[in-house]
């Protein structure tokens, strides 16, 4: 059986039966407001989602995973993912216990109180990057 593994998500997410997911309260998608990085390494196609903290929505093409330790993976989407930056959640189905390129996200639209699963997206490969702006998006 398929189950999906969680990244983080609210109580009213959780209740929603999909469990990996990204909720974060920021602006709706601008470029102006994805975080500056410096790429620190090579590309990688995979990442282990145990090992996956939480994860930041930049737009509708970026979202940034912060791995246990600290370490961050930036992946930039192939196509834009219509909703995602709006939304700033998503959830993945995944039965080997990574998240690889091209898997598919869905964006998570929250409808009068109601999750709904929306747009599917294919992922690109995870960068390590570093925050040049000593920031990252909450």
């Amino acid at each position: 059986m398929r189950r999906p593994a969680l990244t983080t998500c609210s109580a009213l997410l959780a209740a929603a039966s999909l469990s990996a997911c990204s909720s974060q309260l920021q602006p709706p998608d601008a470029s102006a407001d994805v975080s500056p990085v410096r790429v620190t390494g090579a590309a990688e196609n995979c990442l282990n989602t145990r090992n996956i903290r939480t994860s930041h929505v930049q737009s509708d093409r970026v979202i940034d995973f912060e791995m246990t330790g600290g370490q961050v993976y930036r992946n930039t989407l192939p196509n834009r993912c219509p909703g995602l930056g709006f939304e700033r959640a998503f959830s993945y189905d995944t039965t080997v216990g990574r998240l690889c390129n091209p898997d598919i996200i869905y964006v998570l639209r929250d409808t009068a109180g109601r999750i709904e699963r929306g747009a599917g997206c294919g992922i690109g490969n995870f960068v390590p990057v570093d925050y040049t702006d000593g920031r990252m998006t909450d």
